[in-house]
């Protein structure tokens, strides 16, 4: 990963690649309300509080699979996902005393959603997660599959230091979470989405978002079982594609559950400038609470409402900087 990263920095530092905003969107700086106020929605979107961002450019559509091909022929990059297994690694990220796998099953590799049995129900998400051993970017579902015939998807199995790694070749970074939820509002001061309040439904094609019962039945009405070719839904008012559903996407900030309350208990009844996300991490639903996490935004195309409504504006969660999984992927922005 270090060798991979420094050879990144360089071929940057040598002007490797100037920014191209030619496929990206100028997001004007605003003030807005970050935050939901929803009954239902998780307290980890609490409380909503005003919130101003500067301009910036952002790309209008998630990393395809042609361009993250671009930077890895380029710069030879090795993806996370194709890395040695480092137990150790993975045993600070699980409670303690959890029993190290079989070396078998400690082979480079990435989760992969596996439609389950008909019937499955939602309380278990092993059901439908497998750890492939050989999955990655370019091959999603495992060996012998190929992304041939999906260059125009967005990219997944991507970590955070994946993510980065790119937005450092590019000239670009990854977004703060108050710029993608500034983008995802698309100039509204709040929305419950990034097209308005239309609850979607089965019959809508707003957004590559799961369509059928949850977990075991996609009826693929929209001709998607998973990723869709970026642009294949309407654009956001700002013209920036799949900000709902497709792929999760990557933001810079740590994730703490508990980042907004902090927030405006050091600055109550202020309008916070250009936050950067936390200091530290915290999820108490995880099996180690300070486990390091970045947030993710967007929900997937596993998004349904009768499970993970995360293609709201406001949804938000954390996932740590090692995860790959075949509906996690990014965009990047630029000042």
């Amino acid at each position: 990963m270090i060798t991979s990263l420094i050879l990144v920095l360089a071929l940057h530092g040598a002007g490797a690649n100037v920014p191209d905003t030619s496929a990206m969107v100028h997001v004007r700086g605003r003030t807005f309300l970050m935050g939901s106020t929803g009954a239902d929605d998780p307290e980890n979107e609490k409380p909503q509080h005003r919130v101003r961002v500067s301009d910036f450019w952002m790309d209008a559509t998630e990393v395809t699979n042609a361009q993250f091909e671009s930077f890895v022929t380029e710069t030879g990059y090795i993806t996370v996902a194709e890395r040695t297994v480092d137990w150790e690694q993975i045993r600070q990220q699980v409670p303690t005393g959890t029993p190290k796998p079989p070396d078998s099953l400690l082979q480079p590799g990435s989760l992969v959603f596996v439609v389950p049995a008909k019937g499955t129900t939602t309380d278990d998400v092993a059901q439908w997660w497998k750890w492939v051993i050989g999955a990655h970017w370019r091959r999603p579902e495992g060996p012998g599959s190929d992304i041939r015939n999906r260059m125009d998807h967005p990219v997944v199995h991507i970590a955070f230091d994946d993510a980065q790694a790119y937005a450092t070749w590019a000239g670009k970074r990854l977004p703060t979470e108050a710029e993608w939820e500034c983008a995802a509002l698309a100039g509204a001061d709040t929305s419950r989405y990034t097209w308005g309040y239309k609850i979607p439904d089965d019959r809508d094609s707003i957004a590559n978002i799961w369509q059928g019962t949850f977990p075991y039945l996609n009826t693929e009405r929209d001709g998607f079982l998973r990723t869709s070719p970026v642009r294949s839904y309407p654009a956001n008012a700002l013209g920036l594609f799949d900000m709902a559903g497709n792929v999760w996407e990557w933001c810079a900030d740590l994730y703490r559950a508990d980042a907004y309350q902090i927030r405006l208990e050091r600055h109550p009844n202020a309008v916070i400038n250009r936050p950067s996300g936390p200091t530290t991490s915290w999820d108490p639903n995880d099996g180690v609470p300070t486990t390091r996490k970045h947030v993710i935004r967007g929900g997937s195309f596993l998004c349904h409402a009768s499970y993970c409504e995360s293609y709201r504006v406001a949804a938000r969660r954390g996932e740590t900087p090692d995860t790959g999984m075949s509906h996690l992927g990014f965009r990047c922005v630029k000042k």
